[in-house]
């Protein structure tokens, strides 16, 4: 009788011992799985912040850091943010990650440049900084790549200002738990002024290079348009028809964003880089989330300017009577093969020369950085064919820069355009030989009668202006 209770015990405590064995078994796929769920959620938090186009090099190490950025009193670099825990992040706490996000704090303790956009990333969820920690942490390769020093001079380089740069412009943090899945405004303002940053580009800057607002409550000028990174333009985001998003729709940007082309557009330079490796990727509710916030931004204030008819413009070029007009003429023969006499362009492939906002913009320099220097309509999952613009400031097909500033100077004003000022051959040349960004009369007196539309009072390169992937390298 006992051996036979023995043996109902020992049976009892194997099938028990058997089914904790097979909990503990489950418990630990489940936590596995969400593990991996996690990381890749936060692989997802990393396209909509774009951090591997700023922290990988050209033609380096995915995160591995290094890449140049600009500013007016010398070059940064941004930092290795692999898992590596000599050179990159992998002594990194949570704690840590998520202060050297929202507020721009270093593990050291030293604030960050505020070429790192801790102002906007002060809004990005307590969720999203998790999953983005779980996939920095666990789904990044290391990459062993010590971090390059700024060429800023003392005594600017010092660190100890930014702490008061900091305590002046920068915002507690304050994040936006908004739900991923909705397409509604609250989302898109969100990933606009979070984890997408966008004005950290198109938000003018002031003298303390601090974006001068950072949402819609911060009037006119939040998006109204920033200065010239890597000699692109970042335009204005806001309702101006002329040289903002006036004429686009909701499905135009979502297909601009996906794609990095419509109809009436097509990406280049570093907006390239922001379609090419990171909204792309993002979900079609995202995408639509963005559009409506930005459509829903109040209108701002535009002169009323009268049309001008574009078709004297296109008879002229479809006689070939270009006699007297040495733009007209260098356009007739370079350009209209793939823009038109018209100036429509070829849609999603060749962007169009009239009532494009990037043509008329204050600012010529992206106009003359792309006839100088070339460009690249890069390959999309949506739009997988790559488009290229020869550098004519340099190739077989070379014009001269007084060539080039002809024909810029009668593109601005061809049929309905109707840009100001003239581009001179001595800024097309300085640009060309030490990559200086064009200034004008027109960014120091707004000529729409929008207070804001003069982007950098200041002076061209008063911004942050990292280098552009786009027609370089590959997007990763």
């Amino acid at each position: 009788m006992k051996k036979k209770m023995k043996v109902a015990a020992f049976a009892a405590l194997l099938s028990l011992s058997t089914g904790l064995l097979s909990v503990g078994t489950a418990s630990a796929q489940d936590a596995g799985a969400a593990d991996a769920d996690l990381i890749s959620r936060g692989e997802y938090v990393s396209r909509l912040g774009d951090c591997v186009a700023c922290h990988t090099a050209l033609h380096g190490a995915k995160y591995g850091g290094g890449l140049k950025i600009g500013t007016p009193i010398g070059a940064i670099y941004s930092t290795n943010i692999t898992p590596d825990k000599d050179t990159g992040i992998g002594n990194y706490t949570l704690e840590e990650f998520t202060r050297a996000l929202r507020e721009g704090v270093r593990r050291d303790g030293s604030t960050m440049y505020p070429a790192m956009p801790y102002p906007s990333f002060a809004r990005m969820s307590d969720a999203d900084i998790k999953a983005l920690y779980a996939y920095f942490m666990n789904g990044v390769a290391p990459v062993h790549s010590a971090n390059k020093a700024s060429t800023i001079p003392w005594p600017m380089s010092m660190r100890w200002p930014l702490r008061i740069w900091r305590a002046m412009y920068a915002p507690s943090p304050n994040p936006m738990n908004v739900p991923e899945g909705s397409d509604g405004v609250a989302r898109g303002e969100y990933l606009v002024t979070g984890p997408g940053h966008c004005g950290a580009c198109h938000t003018p800057r002031g003298l303390g290079m601090q974006e001068k607002a950072l949402d819609g409550k911060g009037g006119e000028a939040f998006l109204a348009g920033g200065a010239p990174i890597d000699n692109w333009v970042a335009p204005s985001l806001r309702s101006d028809p002329i040289q903002g998003l006036g004429k686009w729709s909701e499905d135009d940007l979502v297909t601009f964003l996906k794609s990095g082309r419509t109809d009436h557009a097509a990406v280049f330079g570093g907006m390239a880089d922001v379609v090419g490796w990171s909204t792309q990727y993002w979900t079609d509710a995202d995408l639509r989330a963005t559009a409506k916030y930005l459509k829903s931004l109040p209108e701002v204030p535009v002169t009323a300017t009268a049309s001008k008819d574009p078709r004297p413009t296109t008879e002229m070029l479809a006689s070939g009577k270009t006699q007297g007009n040495a733009g007209a003429d260098v356009y007739l023969k370079e350009c209209a093969i793939c823009h038109a006499v018209d100036g429509t362009g070829v849609n999603r492939m060749f962007p169009p020369m009239d009532a494009n906002p990037v043509i008329v913009s204050d600012n010529a320099t992206s106009l003359v950085n792309v006839i100088v220097n070339g460009g690249v309509l890069p390959p999309t999952n949506l739009a997988p064919s790559s488009v290229a613009m020869p550098a004519y400031g340099h190739s077989a097909h070379k014009l001269s820069d007084q060539e080039i500033a002809d024909v810029t100077n009668f593109i601005r004003t061809a049929w309905s355009n109707q840009a100001h000022g003239n581009v001179s051959a001595a800024e097309v040349q300085k640009l060309r030989t030490e990559g200086s960004a064009l200034g004008s009369a027109a960014w120091q007196v707004s000529m729409t009668g929008f207070a804001h539309q003069a982007p950098q009072p200041y002076g061209a390169g008063w911004t942050f202006s990292p280098e552009t992937h786009a027609g370089v390298d590959e997007a990763q």
